[in-house]
């Protein structure tokens, strides 16, 4: 049997020296995914932090108010900053009563319903970024999410219009068929890589457009929506496929949110307690060191990405009988790629993923009612979570901004001071070589008469 990257009439040493480049790129990407998942909570959350600064430079740049006060800055400097304390105040304070608790409602239930429309939009990213934490503790960069959710809530919307089941049976079946849809989407890149050796980078973001045309495709047949209409929208979801709702009729937050919580659950015991979930994690230190103590790498790698795509799968599902009811060409948004900022915002543990859904959930919910009060363009979240991954993705950067100690635990400041140390002894040295020839009576060099 050959090796997946050779090819018959080739040489051991050309196969290495044309494996050897692709060999070398996933090891440093195993190696960088697995420094993420390792990155300190103090990290995580000054990240978040620099984020905020920088939404508020943003913030001040976009108000006319703030542009006006800086005209005349020096003639009378309190202008500008009373300006922006007041914007920022309120475009801050707004977005927190977007997403959490809204004082100024007019009644207790509408105060209180912010939180559960940050509950919400964190389904479907809480679901499909332990997917893409699965992949990172795995040492594979999952960038299928977007593909996976866009076949999990089209199984799920076809099956949940498209039957006529009893309640309990077909929201079972409708679900099931999304986290299917999901793991078949992922399963294809996860075969490749295993059986091929294919990046599952390359695989992943094809297969995301492959989706996108698919529906677009499935959308303009009349056997799929089942509405007789030229429209890109299918029908409705029959009442007995909807994800029930946990607050009543004056809220939107269904079922679906405990499915994220016991979907999290499950991600840990995998993770943590499973033999399966060893292996996973093996593969992602050392696939190498995991092929010679007896694990299936071949099999183990094609799991990862089926069981990532089956919780993607799961996420669209939610996300289609839970929120839209319908399935249309933008049924998934950016939930994909979003996903990828909350497993990366989570260090990739389960329930790190759970509260950086939270997070983004709630930027999302907060940003409409920003943007309603204080005229904020809605892009300023993006660019939140936009600088979260940049500085995640770079903790040495965040170490530097804040002055923080290295990783390994040894303070910046120790370590200059002893390359200061050591630069001051090396200038000294030759002048104490000099001094000691010159003691000597030996014949001075051309360095040590400059010296003196």
């Amino acid at each position: 049997m050959t090796d997946s990257g050779s090819q018959p009439g080739t040489s051991p040493a050309q196969t290495s020296k044309q494996e050897g480049p692709w060999a070398e790129a996933e090891g440093r990407l195993s190696r960088a995914l697995r420094d993420l998942g390792q990155t300190s909570w103090l990290v995580t959350v000054l990240s978040v932090v620099v984020a905020l600064v920088v939404g508020a430079v943003l913030i001040l740049g976009a108000n006319e108010q703030v542009q006006g006060s800086l005209s005349y800055f020096f003639a009378q400097p309190t202008d500008f900053l009373e300006t922006s304390f007041q914007v920022l105040r309120e475009a801050y304070s707004s977005l927190f009563r977007g997403a959490v608790f809204d004082w100024q409602a007019p009644s207790v239930e509408r105060a209180f319903r912010p939180l559960t429309e940050t509950m919400v939009y964190s389904v479907p990213l809480i679901l499909a970024g332990l997917g893409i934490a699965i992949g990172f503790r795995s040492g594979m960069l999952n960038i299928g999410g977007q593909g996976q959710i866009i076949l999990g809530a089209t199984s799920a919307g076809f099956l949940g219009y498209a039957l006529s089941l009893p309640v309990g049976l077909h929201v079972l079946l409708a679900v099931a068929g999304g986290i299917i849809g999901g793991a078949i989407w992922g399963g294809i890149a996860g075969v490749l890589k295993a059986r091929t050796g294919a990046n599952e980078v390359i695989v992943t973001i094809m297969l995301n457009n492959i989706a996108i045309y698919l529906l677009a495709w499935l959308l303009k047949q009349e056997w799929f929506t089942q509405t007789g209409s030229n429209q890109p929208l299918s029908s409705s979801v029959d009442d007995s496929a909807q994800l029930f709702s946990l607050l009543g009729p004056g809220f939107r937050l269904h079922a679906g949110f405990l499915i994220a919580i016991l979907a999290t659950v499950f991600v840990w015991w995998l993770l943590e307690r499973s033999t399966i979930g060893f292996e996973f994690r093996a593969i992602g230190e050392n696939p190498e060191a995991a092929r010679t103590a007896g694990i299936n790498v071949t099999k183990a790698t094609a799991l990862v990405l089926i069981v990532a795509g089956g919780l993607a799968g799961l996420g669209g599902a939610a996300h289609v009988l839970g929120t839209e009811y319908r399935v249309a060409g933008g049924i998934a948004g950016t939930l994909g790629f979003d996903a990828i900022t909350v497993a990366l915002l989570g260090r990739s543990k389960p329930l790190g993923t759970f509260l950086a859904g939270l997070l983004l959930g709630g930027l999302r919910a907060g940003g409409v009612l920003m943007q309603a009060q204080t005229g904020t363009p809605i892009d300023i979240v993006l660019v939140l979570q936009a600088v979260i991954v940049l500085m995640i993705a770079a903790p040495p950067l965040v170490r530097t901004i804040f002055f923080l100690p290295r990783a390994d635990g040894r303070p910046r400041l120790k370590k200059n001071r002893r390359r200061a140390q050591g630069a001051d002894a090396e200038d000294s040295a030759p002048r104490e070589s000099a001094l000691a020839t010159a003691d000597s009576g030996s014949a001075p060099t051309t360095t040590q008469e400059a010296d003196k």
